[in-house]
């Protein structure tokens, strides 16, 4: 059986931004707690950005389900609720993100793509520190999105289009870089040693190639994920 006295209870008066870290200033959390307050007000979705010293025991997904059931993210009968959670990283624990959706918005807010959110627009200033960015940028996509500005199928292709001309160079490169070692091994310098640039250049091509992708693999300070809770 949930605790109840482990969650945090709903601020009074109650706001979309609640900071219990001190993590954001006073300005950051009035600019976002405005854009928030605008977007409930136009459209009824709601979305509420909560930042916690600990989970307390639960994992990321299941606070976040127990905070927007708690406190009523959302109205009960459109189940239009998001829930942003943040628990910043300390010396003993790395970060933990996560973006709950409730079932009203599930169909076009899906748990797969509050996880790409998390992943594209908040980890990378997540891990500079900067969290009013990583705030301010997915709060705007899942704002765009519940507004159906644009569909999760184009949000997708159109991050994802970033890293094309990256892709493509990637072949162009190691055919480069094989050619700069075939001739490197054909040429040689006084006293009969090959010639290092070739050698140099090749090493700085492979560096270029180890470089990219850096959301392949996993992140060291932070791990998030979206989910959903009930009405």
């Amino acid at each position: 059986m949930v605790a109840q006295s482990d969650i945090p209870n709903r601020p009074s008066p109650p706001r979309l931004v609640t900071d219990f870290t001190n993590t954001l200033n006073q300005r950051e959390i009035n600019a976002l707690e405005n854009t928030l307050v605008q977007f409930d007000n136009q459209t009824s979705n709601q979305i509420v950005v909560v930042i916690v010293k600990s989970l307390n025991g639960y994992s990321k997904a299941e606070f976040a389900d127990l905070i927007g059931e708690k406190w009523d993210v959302g109205r009960k009968l459109e189940e239009n609720g998001i829930v942003m959670l943040i628990k910043p990283k300390t010396r003993a624990s790395k970060g933990e993100v996560h973006i709950a959706v409730a079932n009203g918005l599930g169909g076009i807010i899906p748990d797969a793509i509050a996880k790409r959110i998390v992943e594209y627009e908040m980890i990378p200033s997540l891990k500079q520190n900067n969290y009013y960015s990583a705030i301010q940028k997915s709060t705007s996509v899942l704002m765009g999105l519940a507004k159906k500005e644009f569909s999760s199928n184009e949000y997708l292709k159109k991050r994802s289009s970033g890293n094309k001309g990256f892709g493509l160079f990637v072949p162009f490169l190691a055919i480069l870089f094989f050619m700069l070692m075939s001739r490197g091994r054909g040429s040689k310098t006084m006293g009969g040693r090959r010639g290092s640039s070739g050698i140099w250049t090749a090493l700085i091509l492979g560096s270029m190639l180890g470089g990219g992708g850096r959301h392949s693999g996993g992140f060291s300070d932070f791990s998030g994920g979206g989910g959903g809770f009930g009405g």
